[in-house]
């Protein structure tokens, strides 16, 4: 890390119980075809002592990014981040970061990639290994100090994580999803020993920002709550979450808590009366504001199968903590069926529609001409993939025409990841085809090889 001086511009400073501020930060990358790529936009949020702060948003909301620039590692395109009132004009010297692939040298001992962070600042070895074994067994890893990360379970790894975040004593820790790596009981146990260790008067740090998709691991962490929007990353709503620590997850006001963010991360960014969230209508949004959720049918299909075993409508944690999904699992599945008119969320209820359980019930024909048709009419980028082949002279189209519309939108990554799905969905419609080895959209011709009517043609007639 840099110096304070030379990674800090003076300013007058706030209230000096505020640790950092971010004022109206966006951040745009540049997409290969030149233009902006927007991530965040104009997020404005303030850490102080004493508190543990959650960053919930799901993927594409710009968790991570805005994590990075609050450590000043990378810089904000407008807005700026503030540190103890002073701009940051480079790396944060009041933070660490605590990462999700532990980030460990494997050619390293415990104790030497603890030592890390101190050898970087200059301090010499004997203060170095002092503290770093202080470090080491305030974690729990005492005895471990000349293992290698190889030897180590993934729990003992992350602990290292931590200990060498905490060993430089930062003003503010910043933890990228410590915990989604692990396995679910190693990780509560983890949270369990964080949330001690942060009650504790000699903890090494002041406050605590966790950037996490996991909406009960945010409740029982944080004291605040920012709920971020997706595509591009803005702040929806901030949430303070009263609860004494510990906190019981079965607990009435915990569990109601937990709902009213389903109900949030559920939704689009507009609330209409009667507190139902909806998605793009037919004949409403293009490619790149409603993007196709990464869901495939048959999940989709499995998703709305159990919702009439229960009945038709179930809320959605616990949905989730039944099939043991976590957020960013379950949720691209209800956003296909909502997306389809299929199902709808209400708060934190998914109910099936109608046509849901007319598609769970049909055969499969009927089925694949149920999805066809809503697929053509309510998915952007699969309507706008069947237009733009019954435009052409062949039916054919290459697929870097769809992919440089896509990157005005979308990353090079989420470009490909669109037109994946996309494929996906008119393979099952049977509405176009692709070519792996041409790289080539076709439409499906208007009769199959038997000379009844295929599905695709029915959808498009209809």
């Amino acid at each position: 890390m840099t110096s304070s001086s030379a990674a800090v511009a003076a300013r007058p400073g706030p209230d000096p119980a505020v640790i950092i501020e971010v004022v109206h930060v966006t951040k745009s990358f540049v997409s290969p075809d030149g233009s902006p790529l927007p991530v965040l936009d104009d997020i404005s949020l303030d850490i102080r002592e004493g508190e543990i702060v959650a960053l919930l948003g799901r993927s594409g909301s710009g968790k991570s990014t805005l994590l990075r620039c609050i450590a000043g590692l990378i810089a904000p395109t407008s807005g700026e981040v503030r540190y103890r009132g002073n701009v940051l004009n480079g790396a944060n010297p009041g933070v660490a970061m605590v990462f999700q692939s532990f980030a460990l040298l494997p050619w390293l001992t415990v104790r030497q990639n603890v030592e890390l962070g101190l050898e970087a600042r200059g301090v010499g070895p004997a203060e170095r290994r002092q503290r770093a074994e202080r470090a080491i067994d305030t974690i729990g890893l005492d005895g471990f100090e000349s293992a290698y990360p190889k030897e180590l379970s993934g729990g003992m790894r992350q602990r290292v994580g931590f200990a060498r975040a905490l060993v430089v004593e930062p003003d503010a820790l910043l933890m990228d999803e410590p915990f989604s790596a692990l396995d679910v009981l190693t990780a509560q146990n983890l949270r369990a020993e964080l949330l001690r260790l942060w009650r504790e008067k000699d903890f090494p740090t002041k406050a605590m920002l966790i950037v996490t998709h996991n909406i009960e691991e945010a409740v029982i962490l944080a004291d605040r709550i920012f709920v971020l929007g997706a595509n591009p990353g803005r702040i929806r709503t901030e949430i303070n979450c009263p609860f004494p620590q510990p906190r019981d997850r079965h607990d009435e006001q915990f569990q109601a808590l937990v709902d009213q963010i389903y109900g949030l991360m559920t939704g689009r960014d507009t609330r209409p009366p009667a507190h139902i969230w909806t998605v793009a209508t037919p004949g409403e949004g293009s490619p790149t504001d409603t993007p196709l959720p990464a869901a495939s049918v048959g999940g989709m299909s499995g998703l709305l199968e159990i919702l009439v075993g229960h009945g038709g409508r179930e809320d959605l944690p616990q949905l989730a903590h039944e099939l043991t999904f976590e957020v960013d699992d379950l949720l691209p599945l209800v956003d296909a069926a909502q997306l389809l008119g299929l199902a709808e969320v209400t708060d934190a209820d998914l109910n099936i529609l109608d046509d849901g359980r007319v598609f769970v019930a049909a055969d499969i024909l009927e089925s694949k001409r149920i999805f066809a048709r809503r697929a053509r009419e309510r998915a952007p980028l699969v309507r706008a993939i069947c237009r733009a082949l019954e435009a052409t002279s062949n039916g054919t189209l290459g697929e870097g025409f769809f992919l440089d519309l896509l990157r005005r939108g979308f990353s090079e990554d989420e470009a490909r990841q669109q037109a994946r799905i996309a494929v996906d969905w008119g393979r099952y419609g049977e509405l176009f085809d692709f070519d792996a080895n041409t790289g080539q959209f076709t439409l499906e011709p208007a009769a199959s090889e038997d000379g009844h009517a295929n599905v695709g043609a029915e959808a498009r007639a209809g």
